[in-house]
């Protein structure tokens, strides 16, 4: 039996980093530990639960008996802890907590748990993470790759339904049974990264993790932690980073998960105008609480410290920041100063980010905040959130106003595609077309695009070259590399038979040349995150639809042209400006025919010559295809 006096396991400075919120491993001190304490092996197990009257382990070695192992408060830290001797890896168990508050008493998985039942049970497994990985060569240069003017171009998945099993359509594949499927496809694509939905554990399937129970255990869906390390490793020996989508914003209420965890509100507020959201039916964190932030900023330290993920792509951070977040007036509680900014969560944030950039050089977080918010990626110390980068919902919404548009009405909406210059690089963003866009009726990418299959595709090929030329990152979700032409469903796979059809086929090659290009052309990726890297050529030719803008690399000696139509009518002589006299490679065309165009084009070239067209120093006329997007190289020598 433990003795809650005397441990090695957990110090003082342990207790008190956790009540003051600073302790950011907890992971390793509580849950439950395969260990071998007096020469005998068993498993150590810990739980913080304050306002318990008591606390037995329950579980498959005792028979689900709530009397036969009690744990022991230590030291009134409120943490409760037991030594069972001769328990260890695969048992099942779970803590049956009695509240001092009245007669409550209630079963409750580990939150710190590493590993789960498969779903819909819900016990907790004790799991040792022993996996031996071979991504040393990721992980010794990964800082310099994921720099800001590096590429990074994301191709964001859902495991789960990215392919099913071609015997059983109704099972997802396994970790294992996945990985040399997604590597393949990625390393086909040429994206640098893979962006995964959640994978901590969660009981409905359809939240598609985002209303998560399990912050330190992997979905059990497809297989043990161990299975989805190796996932992780032959995506690293592949030269691919992995970006975990992760939801500190909110957890279901689910009985056997945080919510009133020991009989008081615990993880959450106690007021539902703090503590609610209506908009999806789920509690909010309190993140006042010190050691709730202790508690999350461990999640998020663990998944990068025992999984090697490379960023964390922060969920929902808009519904964090804002106290009358999608509330009306009476339904929220101003803070000390009477405004509406949630100073708890901000301190939280500032805290996350400081403890991954300090713990973890190199790994990058991402927001996903959909506000004017100012300084989401700015530092800490200059007063900023401290994220890495910020998805730009500005920029999805009105791309996905103008593409849809019939082509006779977008010359008076060409603002859509332009206004974004003018905050373009007041935070590092994340362009992203993603899951979001493709679900609840509001049809795929290709089914939102104008015109008959044709022009669709044509549109799509021009949508998303927009995408990776213009300054910022890259996310595209799956399925949409093809153009695939239904919804994603979440209970089935992407229809990948789609990819016998050429329009598919084109299109799939079409977005890998993109991405290839943008990973190796440094103009494209130099200056993602600084106005040095990017002019305009035309942004107000409205009338002939079209608009032309210049990416440049660190010495300005590599320019790339981009030049995209958005009528279905050829400009074979557009006359436009150009940086320098001189031959100018089409280094790509969305109307090759190989991927599905009707062939017009400039033969692989063009020549400018000097004189001044605008601000520019030479000029030169191109071949400007029907819905199209072309690209040209020039070099300085």
């Amino acid at each position: 039996m433990l003795d809650p006096h005397h441990s090695s396991w957990l110090s003082s400075d342990d207790i008190h980093w956790f009540n003051e919120g600073s302790h950011h491993r907890l992971y390793q001190k509580l849950g439950a530990h395969a260990t071998v304490q007096g020469g005998v092996p068993g498993t150590r197990f810990s739980v913080w639960a304050p306002n318990a009257r008591s606390v037995h382990l329950i579980g498959s070695f005792n028979g689900w008996n709530r009397e036969s192992n009690p744990l022991h408060s230590f030291d009134g830290s409120g943490i409760w802890a037991v030594f069972l001797p001769g328990v260890g890896p695969g048992e099942i168990y779970k803590f049956f907590i009695a509240s001092k508050n009245g007669n409550y008493s209630v079963e409750k998985a580990d939150p710190f748990a590493f590993a789960t039942e498969d779903p819909p049970r819900t016990a907790s497994v004790i799991a040792k993470l022993d996996y031996e990985w071979h991504d040393q060569g990721w992980m010794s240069h990964r800082s310099e790759s994921q720099k800001p003017d590096r590429p990074l171009s994301i191709y964001e998945v859902h495991l789960g339904s990215w392919m099913r099993s071609p015997n059983d359509p109704q099972r997802p594949l396994g970790y294992r049974e996945i990985a040399p499927l997604l590597v393949h496809h990625v390393q086909r694509l040429g994206f640098t990264h893979v962006e995964v939905l959640p994978l901590t554990e969660h009981p409905f399937y359809g939240s598609w993790g985002y209303q998560t129970t399990g912050y330190f255990a992997p979905t059990r869906r497809m297989g043990s932690p161990e299975d989805l390390m190796y996932l992780i490793d032959q995506l690293h020996q592949a030269g691919i980073g992995v970006i975990l989508d992760w939801v500190p914003s909110h957890f279901p209420s689910d009985e056997h998960s945080l919510a009133y965890f020991d009989g008081s509100h615990l993880f959450e507020h106690s007021d539902p105008r703090q503590g609610f959201h209506r908009d999806w039916n789920s509690i909010i964190f309190n993140y006042g609480r010190h050691e709730v932030r202790s508690f999350l900023v461990s999640s998020a330290a663990f998944w990068i410290d025992k999984y090697h993920i490379d960023g964390i792509r922060v969920d929902a951070v808009a519904s964090m920041l804002y106290l009358d977040y999608s509330r009306g007036p009476g339904d929220w509680i101003p803070n000390e100063h009477g405004g509406r900014e949630n100073l708890e969560a901000i301190r939280f944030l500032r805290q996350l980010n400081g403890a991954i950039h300090n713990a973890f050089p190199g790994v990058i977080t991402i927001a996903e905040e959909s506000t004017a918010w100012p300084g989401v990626t700015r530092p800490v110390e200059a007063g900023g959130l401290g994220f890495d980068y910020k998805w730009d919902m500005g920029w999805m919404h009105d791309t996905l106003k103008h593409f849809p548009r019939d082509p006779i009405h977008r010359r008076f909406h060409q603002g859509e595609l332009t206004f974004r210059s003018i905050y373009a690089f007041h935070e590092n963003f994340v362009l992203p077309l993603s899951h979001d866009e493709v679900v609840h009726l509001k049809r795929s990418l290709l089914g939102k695009m104008w015109g008959d299959e044709w022009q669709r595709f044509a549109c799509l090929r021009s949508l998303i070259a927009y995408q990776f030329t213009t300054p910022g990152k890259k996310l595209l979700f799956m399925g949409c590399e093809w153009g695939q032409q239904g919804e994603w469903n979440h209970d089935q796979s992407l229809d990948w038979h789609q990819l016998q059809w050429d329009r598919p086929r084109g299109m799939l090659e079409w977005t890998s040349d993109l991405a290839r290009l943008y990973r190796n052309a440094e103009a494209l990726h130099w200056g993602d995150c600084t106005p040095a890297g990017f002019e305009w050529v035309t942004c107000d030719d409205a009338t002939n639809g079209v608009l032309a803008w210049v990416r440049w690399n660190h010495d300005h000696k590599q320019a790339m042209v981009c030049v995209m139509g958005t009528t279905p009518v050829a400009r074979l002589n557009y006359r436009m400006g150009f940086p320098w006299p001189g031959n100018w490679t089409e280094v790509l065309n969305s109307d090759a025919a190989h991927y599905g165009g009707s062939n017009i084009g400039n033969r692989g070239a063009i020549t400018s010559h000097p004189g001044k067209h605008g601000i520019w120093a030479a000029h030169g006329e191109v071949a400007i295809p029907p819905l199209g997007f072309v690209m040209f190289e020039g070099r300085l020598d």
